[in-house]
């Protein structure tokens, strides 16, 4: 499959399977292709083995600007999307990005966030049985200034809710708190 790796394990198994198969037969039984299972058996050492690649495969299409105009953008503005600042580059540089650049600007956004970006918001996961848990609370309702004949209406609201179904019951009360 194009774009996946292939494992220390898919290598052991291909060589184990190839001393009983043909080249074909085992790349096919191991997942990959016979070209990649060429490759297999000229190779000296596990994939994990390997060092990995420290070259480019194209030049740079953000060279030049990166520092100079995008990183000081996402300081200053820290929650632009990569498609607002690729238009942004379009704009300043008429005819030098094409549509293909904006993932790589994204994938470059990403990585100098996870670096130098704010701190992200931590979630806790609430678990809320059935029958368990029960919010009661009263409002003072005096600010909403609701008025019957002209008169005003002190009043507080009592609010009962069930955290798993969210059931709500509610009710007007007149005076101070009272407990149902």
């Amino acid at each position: 499959m194009p774009g996946t790796k292939i494992t220390d394990h898919q290598v052991r198994k291909y060589k184990e399977m190839r001393k009983r198969a043909t080249q074909e037969i085992a790349a096919a039984k191991i997942g990959i292709s016979v070209r990649s299972a060429r490759r297999v058996e000229h190779a000296t050492a596990l994939p994990s083995q390997r060092e990995a690649r420290a070259w480019r495969t194209r030049a740079d299409p953000l060279a030049g600007v990166w520092d100079e105009e995008v990183v000081p953008l996402l300081e200053s503005e820290p929650g632009l999307f990569g498609t607002t600042l690729f238009e942004e580059l379009q704009r300043r540089h008429p005819e030098r990005f094409e549509p293909g650049i904006v993932r790589t600007l994204q994938r470059r956004i990403r990585a100098w966030r996870a670096v130098y970006g704010g701190e992200r918001e931590t979630y806790f996961a609430q678990a809320h049985p059935p029958g368990r848990f029960a919010l009661s609370d009263f409002t003072v309702a005096d600010e909403l200034n609701v008025s019957i004949a002209g008169v005003a209406y002190p009043h507080r609201l009592y609010q009962f809710a069930l955290a798993y179904s969210g059931w709500r019951y509610a009710e007007v009360v007149l005076g101070g708190e009272i407990y149902i």
